[in-house]
């Protein structure tokens, strides 16, 4: 095991209960090792998972004051997948002070993803049983700060043409409607205009290579001018937009 002072320091935060540290980088194969009875870091992982939820939950909710709960949760799953806690416990160098059976350390568990995105939950889970809640939020918002800033507008839209119908659709059972203004181009290359429109008013256009992708464009616009906020157009969208454009004809 690495020096548990270094790590600390990493950290930002000193354990009063040293205990508590040692248990959150205890792998379960420990148990499976020496019996049963030794105790291991699931149960403060389940905890940290329950801190983890609320420090970014309330970051998200003042960051993006005019999101609904769709959004927010989308964003909020993208800062805590697996990937993700795994990049923060290697960023930290929390592989180097697992507690490991010898098994598991023969089989590169100490830079297994799981095992570190476990380890990292335990990790704040035993901050928050140390320290309290505040303790536990400004280890986490120092943790996370730089990826919530770089949601910049919460781009997690998959399905802009969803989402809007959703947000449309809370005060009124009116759909959307999607027009096609124009397309130019030759055919190998064309590019579509279309707008959508509700309540008998255009709401915002948008272009593509495809029809789909045109709409899309369009409810991403909508949705900006609704909610006041730049979105930029999210990653799926604009892979399926480039990939739709070898059958420009397609709908």
């Amino acid at each position: 095991m690495a020096s548990l002072d270094a790590f600390q320091t990493r950290l930002g935060y000193t354990f009063r209960d040293a205990g508590l540290l040692q248990l959150a980088l205890t792998h379960p194969s420990v148990a499976h090792e020496q019996g049963h009875t030794a105790q291991h870091n699931q149960r403060l992982e389940f905890l940290g998972d329950a801190v983890l939820q609320l420090a970014l939950t309330g970051a998200l909710y003042a960051k993006y004051p005019t999101f609904d709960e769709g959004p927010l949760t989308k964003a909020r799953a993208k800062l805590v997948n697996r990937r993700a806690l795994a990049v923060h416990g290697r960023a930290l160098g929390l592989g180097a002070c697992l507690i490991l059976s010898r098994g598991e350390e023969l089989h590169g568990g100490r830079d297994r993803g799981s095992a570190l995105a476990d380890a990292f939950e335990a990790l704040v889970g035993a901050i928050f049983l140390d320290g309290g809640f505040d303790a536990a939020r400004e280890f986490i918002l120092r943790q996370f700060q730089p990826a919530i800033h770089e949601l910049d507008g919460v781009p997690i839209i998959d399905n802009p043409k969803g989402e809007l119908q959703e947000l449309l659709q809370a005060d009124t059972a009116e759909p959307p409607e999607y027009y096609v203004v124009s397309a130019t181009g030759p055919d190998h290359d064309r590019i579509f205009e279309c707008t959508v429109h509700h309540g008998g008013r255009e709401l915002a256009r948008g272009s593509g290579k495809s029809k789909k992708a045109a709409e899309s464009e369009a409810a991403l616009a909508a949705l900006r001018a609704l909610r006041g906020e730049k979105l930029p157009l999210a990653a799926g969208e604009a892979s399926a937009g480039k990939s739709e454009g070898g059958n420009p004809n397609s709908d």
